[in-house]
């Protein structure tokens, strides 16, 4: 029992003195994603800590909306692959977005989040220049605007940049070449370089540049976590999104299903990686996944209390919800916009979090970034 007690004060410390470094190795790094018990539990208060002192306890909505399931890239995980024949193509109308942002602006969400499908037509390019204009037309500027639409060209982005959207969502899904390749398509519209040369034009142009991966995917390492945690802060990242790795029983990946970390080991996984990520990049943007909640109820609250501070609540008309299916299980797909705020309302509020209302919550690693160029 002594040698027991001993090994977990030694096990302890070496947690502590870990989390009390300015800077941190790929061994610590997987030494603080294997963490358990009472180690996990000493990882989320050091990363809460943070999380008060550098954003405080500001929790910024940004109303998402899905406008569009109808998508060119073909990735192995997808539930909207191009090559899925059971997906229910919609595309919203401009008057339907429109309104979702109306409501958010209304409903002083600050922020909304435009999201679909890849698509790289010039209509589509013109189409989403029109509507940023006239977004910020019927908000009177109020609203800020994030963008989720995947891969375009630099002078595409430049021109989005111009219209009003100033942050941009572009997940890399795993810092890991020959993982990237294993989970999309081997061909060049599936490429991880083409993605990382999106993602540096993104951030020259002067956007809120974020990405993101998924926890848990298959042939996937804790090695490959950490070394994900290192690309986030290497690229100087300004935002985060990244969530457990869910499957679709119409992707190719199911077939490997049998592989995977159970669900409560993703999710607990993913919250390590929130906090560990908090403790990395003291004052970066994360968001709390809904793919959390689809295996956890509690599973946003409890992203949030270890290190997130940002909440998308869905403002996507109901009736279009359960065919933005990327994953199985999407929580919230029979709610209207107006029972998804309600909801988070109470949600942030039992995670001790302050909803910000009418802000932009802007990156304050962003900020700082911009100032010292």
């Amino acid at each position: 029992m002594l040698f027991l007690l001993r090994q977990f004060e030694k096990t302890m410390d070496t947690i502590s003195k870990i989390l009390e470094q300015s800077s941190f190795s790929h061994s610590d790094l997987e030494q603080l994603l294997l963490c358990v018990g009472d180690e996990k539990s000493l990882l989320f208060k050091k990363s809460s800590d943070i999380k008060t002192l550098f954003v405080g306890n500001k929790v910024y909505f940004r109303g998402l909306i899905e406008f569009s399931n109808v998508c060119d890239k073909d990735c192995y995980y997808c539930g909207i692959r191009n090559s899925n024949l059971f997906v229910r193509r919609y595309n919203l109308t401009d008057g339907e977005i429109l309104d979702a942002a109306r409501f958010a602006d209304e409903n002083r969400f600050g922020s909304i989040v435009l999201q679909s499908g890849e698509n790289c037509s010039p209509a589509f390019a013109d189409r989403i220049t029109n509507l940023l204009k006239q977004i910020k037309q019927l908000s009177k500027g109020k609203l800020g605007i994030s963008l989720s639409v995947g891969e375009q060209s630099e002078s595409v982005y430049r021109r989005w940049f111009e219209a009003g959207a100033h942050r941009y969502l572009l997940r890399i899904e795993t810092s890991n070449q020959a993982l990237f390749h294993k989970i999309h398509p081997d061909d060049l519209h599936h490429d991880f370089n083409r993605r990382m040369d999106c993602l540096h034009a993104l951030k020259a142009i002067g956007y809120q540049t974020g990405t993101g991966v998924m926890i848990g995917l298959p042939f996937q390492t804790i090695s490959d976590l950490a070394n994900d945690l290192l690309f986030f802060q290497q690229f100087g990242i300004d935002m985060v999104g990244m969530g457990p790795y869910i499957e679709h029983s119409d992707t190719p990946l199911y077939a490997f299903r049998d592989q995977l970390l159970s669900l409560q080991e993703r999710f607990d996984l993913s919250l390590k990686m929130i906090a560990i990520l908090r403790v990395l990049m003291k004052d970066i943007n994360i968001a709390a996944a809904t793919a959390l909640q689809a295996i956890d109820p509690l599973g946003r609250e409890k992203g949030i209390k270890v290190g997130a501070n940002i909440i998308m609540p869905n403002v996507t008309p109901g009736l279009y919800r359960n065919d933005y299916s990327l994953y199985e299980n999407k929580p919230c797909v029979d709610e209207e916009p107006a029972q998804c705020k309600g909801c988070l309302d109470a949600r942030v509020a039992l995670a001790n979090g302050e909803i910000c209302y009418e802000e932009w919550g802007d990156s304050i690693h962003f900020m700082k970034r911009k100032k010292g160029e």
